[in-house]
């Protein structure tokens, strides 16, 4: 049992790294980004086929991240130029996504047995095995964190910050958002595809399907971390996102351990999120309820 919790946690941080891609999207842009889907993938394509062309893998990853941040730049240009709704904006990155995705790799899935991953370089030199992801998505979380904290600490990232919280007003400032919101989901999509790219090389493949629901994982790990972390400061936020993977992967991981089928996986998810949002909601009722209760009784 110990090394299947094992396994989720470290999945959970690898998947927690695409949390932080949503998480500056959804939550500090307050920009509901559907892109995610697609730039996931787009991440993993882009990994698998140049590792299997025999491209150093740790440059394969980086190179994913720019299709990422290509992802997002075309939907911000497609929200602030073409002045598309940001949902609409995000399926239309989505959907032509797919058959860009499918252009990329040739193929529904690339194999990438006995093709040289980050994974396996460490393997080689001797690090454990069953360590090895773990150890990996610590590395890469750990600089995604540093570097969040930091950026969103200049003046570049609390304007896009402020756009997220009252655009109105950093328009006022003489900020121009449509700047802000580019930048913003080009980020966004740069992580989402960074974590693809790392999960199709832990996983041996890059596959078309793999991006399928990725918005709603990322969306759960949120949620589930602000639910069960107090949020005190910006850099707690970001743990909780990765707090919050981590324990959607290890409940996943139990329900199919004692017998949920994987077709019910997605329902499953789905059912887990909106519980997860409506958490919030009832405990504000529930303080309400409370306060009222008291009013009474004086």
């Amino acid at each position: 049992m110990f090394w299947i919790i094992q396994s989720a946690v470290s999945l959970g941080i690898l998947w927690g790294i695409m949390s932080l891609g949503v998480y500056i999207t959804f939550r500090v842009l307050n920009f509901a980004d559907l892109t995610v889907d697609g730039s996931f993938t787009l991440g993993g394509a882009v990994s698998a086929v140049l590792a299997a062309r025999g491209v150093n893998p740790l440059l394969a990853v980086l190179i994913a991240m720019v299709g990422g941040m290509m992802a997002g730049l075309t939907t911000g240009l497609l929200n602030t130029k073409l002045r598309i709704p940001g949902l609409l904006a995000s399926i239309l990155t989505q959907i032509a996504l797919y058959s860009i995705n499918l252009r990329v790799m040739g193929s529904p899935n690339i194999p990438l047995l006995r093709v040289p991953t980050i994974f396996t370089w460490l393997g080689d030199i001797g690090f454990p095995t069953r360590w090895i992801s773990m150890g990996v998505g610590l590395v890469f979380m750990a600089g995604v964190i540093a570097l969040m904290y930091w950026f969103f600490g200049t003046e570049i990232g609390s304007a896009i910050r402020a756009t997220g919280d009252n655009p109105h007003m950093i328009r006022a400032l003489g900020v121009h958002t449509d700047t802000t919101i580019i930048l913003g989901l080009v980020m966004g999509n740069a992580l989402v595809a960074l974590s693809g790219g790392l999960i199709a090389q832990q996983q041996g493949y890059g596959d078309i399907g793999m991006g399928t629901g990725a918005i709603v994982i990322g969306l759960a790990a949120i949620i589930i971390g602000e639910v069960l972390f107090t949020q005190r400061n910006f850099m707690f936020r970001l743990m909780a996102v990765i707090f919050g993977s981590i324990v959607y992967r290890i409940v996943i991981t139990l329900v199919l351990r004692f017998g949920l089928k994987s077709t019910d996986l997605k329902l499953f998810t789905a059912v887990l999120v909106a519980l997860a949002l409506y958490l919030p909601v009832m405990r504000s009722e529930y303080r309400q309820f409370k306060q009222r209760r008291r009013k009474i009784n004086a």
